[in-house]
């Protein structure tokens, strides 16, 4: 098969809006270029219409090699709706560039995410959920699908929350959220006969109505309340659950930005 490129734009940058292209810039008279080049040929002939493959002679197109920035070859850059999303350089073998394929790749599925999270965005829960499902059924391993159908299970039905994102582990990126998840789903789960008796103890109690009804500013600040005069009531589940809010909000949600101060106030 032909990969050569003869139209950069056409053949990678409005590809990859289509399809991940993974272009590799080599030369005639570079060694390790062909011993990587047939590497790339071959895992783009199993790739399943997973990515396309691309190579650039940088002798025959000098221009996109400084365009680019092609200082050393084999030079390999993965291109994602028109971007250049990861890199290497270097012959790497067979087995780690299947690794790094693995890592890099983009889900098949990220429009269908997207849309999603534009969905949750607009409180549309229910038709986030069927695409949610749907991606997560096709792919396993998106962690990404599974922590966000996970979040719309998570004050209704907090087992399934839960199964949704159990094996989940440290490695991945999104184990934070999971890790809040948790610290969630254990709180809303507590009877208030469980609490041990304190003055803080109805504040605390107002606190996880709150969070169960996704009121997650009024959450915190009676969760940062309990911390000022009680600051180890309940295992020090106040600390605990504002950092899980914050972990599930993000650093740059206006809410987060609006509590932290307060939250750091109340601890020292």
């Amino acid at each position: 098969m032909n990969y050569d490129v003869d139209n950069f734009r056409t053949q990678v940058l409005e590809r990859s809006h289509q399809i991940p292209v993974l272009v590799d810039f080599w030369a005639d008279w570079c060694g390790p270029c062909k011993i990587l080049g047939p590497v790339l040929e071959r895992l783009a002939g199993h790739s399943n219409g997973r990515w396309a493959l691309a190579k650039v002679d940088t002798e025959k197109h000098t221009d996109v090699a400084m365009q680019y920035n092609i200082r050393s070859i084999p030079n390999v850059k993965l291109f994602v709706d028109g971007k250049i999303a990861a890199e290497f350089v270097g012959a790497l073998p067979e087995a780690m560039v299947k690794q790094w394929l693995q890592k890099n790749l983009p889900s098949k599925f990220r429009k269908d995410v997207e849309q999603a999270e534009q969905l949750l965005i607009e409180d549309h829960v229910d038709n986030a959920q069927k695409i949610l499902q749907t991606v997560v059924q096709n792919e396993p391993d998106n962690h990404k699908a599974r922590v966000m159908l996970a979040q719309t299970y998570l004050f209704s039905d907090q087992a399934k929350a839960i199964d949704l994102i159990k094996d989940i582990a440290v490695a991945s990126e999104y184990y934070d959220v999971v890790e809040a998840m948790h610290t969630f789903a254990s709180l809303l789960g507590k009877s208030p006969d469980t609490l041990p008796e304190s003055p803080v103890k109805q504040t605390y109690l107002a606190a996880i109505e709150n969070l169960r009804a996704n009121n997650f500013g009024g959450a915190l600040e009676k969760f940062i309340d309990v911390i000022g005069t009680e600051r180890y009531y309940d295992d020090d589940g106040s600390r605990k659950t504002c950092i899980a809010i914050f972990k599930i909000l993000g650093e740059e949600n206006e809410i987060t930005g609006k509590y932290r101060r307060d939250f750091s106030r109340a601890l020292y």
